[in-house]
C-alpha cells in the first residue's frame, strides 16, 4: 500500500512541470480577449453662433381701400443669423434674417388698368424657442418684421414705405453633422398698412395693406 502511495505521488509531481510548461508555450491567440469598452454618442449640442441662407415662397393679400382686397405671391431668398443658448433638452435662440422678395399682386376689380401692391425686401428679428430630442429641434418663433410696400397704379405716382410689422412661426432643425444643420418653417408675416390717398388714386385717408405667410427652408452653420 505505501509503495502504490509513494508511486502516485511520484506520478503527480512529474506531471505538474510539464503542465505548467505547457501553458506557458500557449500561443497567444488562446489568451482571453479583452472587451473594448462601450462608446456612447453624446447629445447633438446646438450652442453656438451661426450662419446660413433660407428660401422659399410667399402667399398672402394685399386691400386697396375703396378698390378690392386681392392675393400676392411670390419667392424669397436670403441670408440668416443666430445665436442658440441650450439648456438640458431646451433650446433658447435669437435669430434676424434678411430677404429679397417677390412677393406682389395685382387686382382690376374698380382698377381698370390694375392697382398693384409689391414687396422687394422683407426682414425679421425673432426670439426662438425649442425643445431638442437630440439632433431633431422643433420651435416657435415670434418677433418684429421689417419690410417694404410699394403701390402703383397707371397714371398715379403711387407710394412707397418701409413699415414695422409683426410675425410668428414656428418650424424644425435636424442636425446633419456636428455644426450643420437644415431647417423648415412656416412664419406668418403682418406688415400693417400705410396712407397712400391721392397718390394712388383713392381717398384722402385710403390705405394699402400687405400681409403673407411664409414657408422657407434654410440650412446653417455653426461655429
Amino acid at each position: 500500500m505505501k509503495r502504490t502511495i509513494l508511486f502516485c505521488t511520484s506520478l503527480v509531481a512529474l506531471a505538474l512541470p510539464a503542465s505548467v510548461a505547457a501553458a506557458a508555450d500557449l500561443s497567444p491567440g488562446y489568451a482571453p480577449v479583452a472587451r473594448a469598452p462601450v462608446y456612447y454618442s453624446p447629445y447633438y449640442n446646438w450652442t453656438g453662433f451661426y450662419l446660413g441662407i433660407n428660401g422659399g415662397g410667399g402667399w398672402g393679400r394685399s386691400q386697396w381701400d375703396g378698390i378690392d382686397r386681392f392675393d400676392v405671391s411670390g419667392g424669397v431668398i436670403g441670408g440668416t443669423i443666430g445665436y442658440n443658448w441650450q439648456f438640458n433638452h431646451l433650446v433658447l435662440g435669437a435669430e434676424g434674417d434678411i430677404d429679397w422678395s417677390d412677393i406682389k399682386g395685382t387686382t382690376a376689380v374698380l382698377c381698370p388698368l390694375g392697382c398693384s401692391t409689391r414687396n422687394d425686401w422683407l426682414a425679421t428679428v425673432r426670439g426662438r424657442l425649442g425643445y431638442a430630442f437630440d439632433r431633431f429641434l422643433p420651435y416657435i418663433t415670434v418677433g418684429i418684421a421689417l419690410g417694404d410696400i410699394n403701390a402703383s397704379r397707371p397714371a398715379f405716382p403711387g407710394g412707397s414705405i418701409t413699415n414695422v410689422g409683426w410675425t410668428i412661426g414656428a418650424g424644425v432643425e435636424v442636425g446633419i453633422v456636428r455644426n450643420v444643420s437644415l431647417k423648415a418653417e412656416y412664419l406668418y408675416v403682418d406688415l400693417g398698412t400705410f396712407n397712400c390717398g391721392f397718390n394712388c388714386g383713392l381717398a384722402a385717408n385710403g390705405d394699402v395693406s400687405f400681409y403673407a405667410n411664409l414657408l422657407r427652408g434654410g440650412l446653417n452653420v455653426r461655429f
